[in-house]
């Protein structure tokens, strides 16, 4: 038996009839406004290119690690979800095979984020009217299938009816970003699609494949990096090199934040015996630090956003990394400390004009803790919200609640969607804009804000602090 598939217009808002009403009319003024997502992992190849999306798997599932380790939690093998070693496209049986998997397991999803943003891309997207399961999963595929086929489903037209207008990538320090050349020349795209500087590899001498990574750097960056003042002048000729084809922010994800940095003469000698493979463990972080305190001075200095998201346990199933890569949903939450770890850098660049700094976290006890008080007294730093496994309802009212009452709203980042998973990427938007506005509407009820004032703070999140953050 199948069951229809409708988007109630009232989902997310709070359940009291009057808070309902004011949350409407805040959502009703900013639901239209373009998307600005100023850090994700859509491949820009994508776009440059304007590639047609191969199947239903490989476009919505494959991607999107939250669908798939919750599959793979209830004994489904990821290479049945089509994430084979190598990447390599499913066939159309196998690709039915893994749709039918997912749709007669649609049960996993209740109470998740994920199947709020499945359904709107079902229903919005695609026009889907069933809800998925076992019995539907064929017509539902069929229904993706034809439409993915035509060229109204192409990357750019999908860019036009999302209104896309802000859309950062994530970008390795050696990209050529010869995609992002190409969509900058081509006068008839008139979206804005920049890359990142994503440095983490090279700033961490533990990695068994370091020392190849900063020598590939040098060679890109016209550099000699066997000394760790070339390895500066490395980085600082690339950062140059994206902040030129447009990028706005750095991002930056390590074990924790710890800004310590090393005298340069100890990072030096440190640095050479991590090239000779001899660094202790201990010597290697403290190098490490050391690097990040770098980048937050040259963030200081040529303006990139620096943005920090620490403490995930990355490929925490050693077989299951060995056998499929990074990135497969095995990556799990870690505490992390903020107030002494970021003194340093603080501490320095804190109160420097230049300097942009959000902090992300998944470790929720830190908001009202260390995060709003850090944001509410440093003009450089603002609290990123939920992202990854807190980006979420529950999640996004309790961030809210966390950090306004210390910090306000304007400390904080604006939404950040954080996905490869393109077609959810309204979804997810749409779910912070109602949850931003069934928050402050809760506040015009308690008579603690206007609705003139709610209604400026909701547009804020949605359009000016992005904007100004990420100097978009």
């Amino acid at each position: 038996m199948s069951h229809p598939l409708s988007l109630h217009p009232d989902r997310l808002f709070p359940a009291d009839p009057a808070v309902r009403e004011v949350a409407r009319e805040l959502y009703a003024s900013v639901k239209d406004l373009p998307i600005i997502s100023p850090h994700g992992h859509v491949p820009p190849v994508w776009i440059a290119d304007d590639l047609e999306f191969h199947d239903p798997v490989s476009l919505l599932l494959t991607p999107d690690h939250y669908v798939t380790r919750l599959l793979h939690a209830d004994g489904v093998s990821l290479a049945t979800l089509g994430v084979p070693p190598g990447g390599d496209y499913l066939s159309e049986d196998q690709a039915r095979a893994a749709w039918r998997v997912f749709c007669g397991r649609w049960p996993l999803f209740y109470g998740t984020p994920m199947k709020y943003w499945t359904e709107a891309v079902l229903a919005e997207v695609f026009g889907v009217d069933v809800r998925p399961s076992e019995q539907t999963a064929d017509a539902i595929y069929d229904v993706i299938a034809a439409a993915i086929a035509t060229k109204a489903y192409r990357p750019r037209a999908l860019m036009d009816r999302f209104d896309i207008e802000f859309m950062a990538t994530t970008d390795d320090p050696c990209d050529d970003l010869a995609h992002h050349d190409k969509l900058a020349r081509d006068r008839s795209f008139h979206h804005r699609v920049v890359p990142t500087f994503r440095p983490d590899r090279y700033l961490e001498p533990g990695r068994a494949e370091w020392a190849g990574l900063v020598a590939r750097l040098g060679e890109v960056a016209g550099e000699d990096t066997s000394t760790y003042a070339g390895w500066i002048a490395a980085m600082e000729n690339r950062r140059a090199y994206f902040a030129a084809h447009g990028a706005v922010s750095s991002d930056h994800s390590h074990s924790d934040v710890n800004t310590t940095a090393l005298t340069r003469d100890e990072a030096e000698r440190v640095y050479g015996r991590a090239l000779r493979g001899q660094a202790s463990s201990s010597q290697a972080k403290g190098l490490q630090q050391t690097m990040l305190f770098e980048q937050a001075r040259m963030a200081s200095e040529d303006g990139l956003t620096m943005t920090l998201h620490p403490a995930v346990f990355r490929n925490h199933h050693t077989p299951t990394h060995q056998r499929y890569g990074a990135d497969v949903g095995a990556d799990i939450p870690l505490s992390v400390e903020f107030t002494r770890a970021l003194q340093p850098m603080l501490d320095a660049f804190g109160v420097q004009p230049n300097f942009t700094l959000v902090v992300f976290t998944i470790d929720e006890t830190v908001y009202s803790r260390e995060l709003a008080p850090l944001a509410g007294f440093y003009p450089s730093m603002y609290v990123g919200v939920p992202w990854w496994f807190i980006d979420a309802p529950d999640a996004i009212r309790r961030f809210l609640e966390a950090v306004s009452e210390s910090a306000g709203f304007s400390r904080t980042s604006g939404f950040i969607d954080d996905t490869r998973a393109f077609l959810s990427i309204p979804a997810r938007h749409d779910m912070s804009r109602r949850m931003d506005c069934g928050h402050l509407a809760r506040l015009v009820v308690e008579h603690r804000l206007d609705v003139d004032e709610a209604a400026q703070v909701a547009h804020d999140l949605v359009a000016s602090n992005p904007r100004k953050v990420f100097h978009v």
